[in-house]
């Protein structure tokens, strides 16, 4: 059974400088539909942030949440609307950092329901639910793209008026950090599935967790 493979993934690496980084915890939520493992998605509600999206459960870690597994239940008990005793947490499955600043802690967890149907998610934060079999990402490579992103040490606001981050003259580092340096392919992945496209830092941990999960089996 591939619920076998998925619970052999646990592990639990150190993140240097976690402190700085905005801290998220999300969920990847298998359940089973005749039998076969299914991953559910979710689709952000229009008026939040990131709305519109294709996501998996979770949100920022409260400060008190000292153990990021209490956000991924928390959450995703929350937004798809199911008592926190029909989510059994497998455990700890890694961490995310995205080029923009974020820290994702991954959870694996098995929701104990027999159908979509079953949740009764919350409408203000999720606009649809849908599943994809795991045997989906075992079977299909996903799209890579690539944007640029840089360094800015310096940017003009809405009034025009140049407003300095780094000063790098001002520690007589070389010219180049006074201007936009390190152009850096960020990689986009692309999942071409129904209903939704998958994509962007949830295709990256879909795309992890398969490759992963295919070296366990």
């Amino acid at each position: 059974m591939i619920i076998e493979s998925i619970e052999k993934l646990i592990n639990n690496l150190n993140i240097i400088g976690k402190e700085r980084y905005f801290r998220a915890s999300v969920s990847i939520p298998v359940f089973y539909v005749n039998g076969e493992e299914h991953i559910l998605f979710e689709k952000r509600a229009a008026e939040i942030r990131q709305g519109g999206e294709v996501s998996l459960p979770g949100g920022e870690c409260e400060n008190d949440e000292i153990d990021s597994s209490v956000t991924a239940i928390r959450e995703t008990s929350e937004e798809l609307g199911l008592d926190k005793e029909k989510i059994k947490y497998l455990g700890k499955y890694g961490f995310l950092v995205t080029p923009f600043g974020a820290l994702i802690d991954v959870h694996l967890v098995l929701l104990l329901i027999n159908h979509l149907n079953e949740l009764n998610f919350d409408k203000t934060e999720v606009e649809s639910i849908f599943s994809l079999p795991v045997k989906f990402f075992l079977e299909n490579e996903p799209e890579v793209f690539y944007a640029n992103s840089q360094v800015v040490p310096n940017y003009y606001d809405d009034n025009g008026n140049s407003v300095e981050l780094f000063p790098a003259k001002k520690f007589g580092l070389p010219e180049k950090y006074s201007k936009p340096w390190g152009t850096h392919k960020h990689r986009i992945l692309i999942y071409k599935t129904e209903p939704e496209i998958v994509w962007g830092i949830t295709a990256e941990i879909i795309y992890d967790f398969v490759k992963k999960l295919k070296e366990s089996m």
